[in-house]
């Protein structure tokens, strides 16, 4: 199936956001080692919230977290400390999605995995038992997602853990959502070095959480705004905080810089308001920035600067080879339907100079199973009207009401085989 997208032209409209899937899913995950306190509010509805809620209610021996990625880590670890054999699968690109580095990590200090198929992928078999914990080392610049797996079960272990991240730290703003959201819990854990941090022997406290919106999913709107023509527009976000941990909330300084002003409605910190975006005059010559701590905003920020007419060099995109698909890939093959041609030019690295190339007749984006292409590419129908969208119902995984969304805001959206 394939949307169609007719683009309104002009903008007015109020968004209730989805609840952040990142914090939902740490906030399951602890409060499950805390000892299934009060559930937290303003959960997630997505899939992947959905898939690792599921798993940690029913724990059936085999638990398929289908395309779930971060299930996939934070499921790892929290099998591997707890009682019961278990094996954790998924679908097909999961069973092609390295999880080795995590699992040698959790063997290091004494967990008992092993492969059901190729070494070093999903499926897994995981016997949890209580781990003895010490000091271990693995690669900063792995996914954020092992590292704050391992750092959400330490408090169980029974030495803590002394972690050190060598080389490059990518990711770090996840990183410090977990240790904030650990201390929340009554962990205790902190940055200790530069490079090292530490989590003591202490339980979690179970407590009520709530979960603020998603500034991933805002970037969808700030890139609309940018988009659409008309300088009278305005888009009004609920459920965000100004200060808040996520680090996707940097998408209104970049956006700053691009043309697309922020205003809370308050600014108490960390009290969900409603903000809005307006126009503003500006406009970069270019914009070039590192990625490293927000990987999931490229694909908004390629789409926008192209079609913006801002040349680019965004680099810190290394993890974006291992997501839900080669990104990379992605947005050079898709840009160029559009009439764009982006070079990678060194690993991690994607930028445009400006150059152009023929646009396809009939722009029909693959969105690879891929929920941030779909969302990333559909505001680009406020500058190629009729454009459609392949496999649209991707966006379940982050943001299941994203197209509603869209229609409320005058989107026209047709069905087509």
């Amino acid at each position: 199936m394939k949307y169609i997208l007719k683009a309104p032209g002009k903008i007015d409209v109020t968004v209730d956001l989805p609840a952040s899937k990142s914090i939902s899913n740490r906030a399951l995950v602890i409060n499950a080692l805390a000892g299934e306190g009060v559930a937290p509010d303003n959960l997630s509805d997505c899939d992947d919230t959905e898939v690792l809620a599921s798993a940690l209610g029913s724990m059936p021996e085999v638990i398929d977290i289908k395309a779930a990625g971060t299930a996939m880590r934070f499921m790892t670890a929290y099998l591997a400390v707890t009682p019961g054999s278990h094996v954790l699968t998924g679908t097909e690109r999961m069973k092609q999605r390295p999880i080795k580095a995590l699992v040698d990590a959790l063997r290091y200090i004494g967990a008992d995995i092993s492969y059901e198929e190729a070494e070093g992928y999903p499926p897994l078999r995981i016997n949890g038992r209580r781990l003895t914990g010490g000091r271990l080392e693995i690669s900063g610049a792995i996914s954020s997602q092992y590292i704050s797996a391992l750092l959400m079960v330490a408090p169980t272990l029974e030495q803590g853990l002394e972690l050190k991240l060598a080389g490059e730290v990518i990711s770090r703003p996840y990183i410090d959502l977990t240790l904030c959201m650990m201390k929340d819990f009554g962990a205790d854990a902190e940055w200790s070095d530069v490079d090292v941090i530490t989590v003591r022997p202490k339980p979690y406290e179970p407590k009520r959480f709530f979960i603020e919106n998603d500034w991933s999913a805002a970037s969808y709107w700030y890139e609309l705004l940018m988009l659409c023509r008309d300088e009278e527009s305005e888009v009004r976000l609920t459920g965000l905080t100004d200060g808040s941990r996520q680090g996707d909330s940097a998408v209104k300084y970049l956006f700053s810089m691009l043309g697309v002003r922020t205003v809370f409605k308050t600014r108490e910190r960390g009290v969900p308001t409603t903000v809005t975006l307006k126009h503003v005059e500006t406009k970069p010559p270019r914009l070039d920035y590192d990625f490293t701590n927000q990987p999931d905003m490229v694909q908004t920020f390629v789409v926008t600067c192209a079609l913006t007419g801002v040349p680019f060099r965004f680099t810190g995109l290394a993890s974006l080879k291992i997501k839900e698909t080669d990104r990379v890939e992605a947005l050079k093959t898709e840009m160029r339907k559009l009439g764009y041609v982006v070079r990678e030019k060194g690993v991690g690295e994607l930028s445009w100079d400006g150059e152009r190339c023929e646009p396809a007749a009939d722009i029909v984006i693959n969105t690879y199973e891929d929920h941030r292409m779909a969302m990333s590419f559909a505001p680009a129908a406020m500058v190629f009207p009729g454009l459609k969208i392949d496999n649209p119902q991707v966006v379940s995984k982050s943001y299941p009401h994203f197209w509603d969304d869209l229609r409320r805001a005058g989107f026209e959206i047709q069905e087509a085989d």
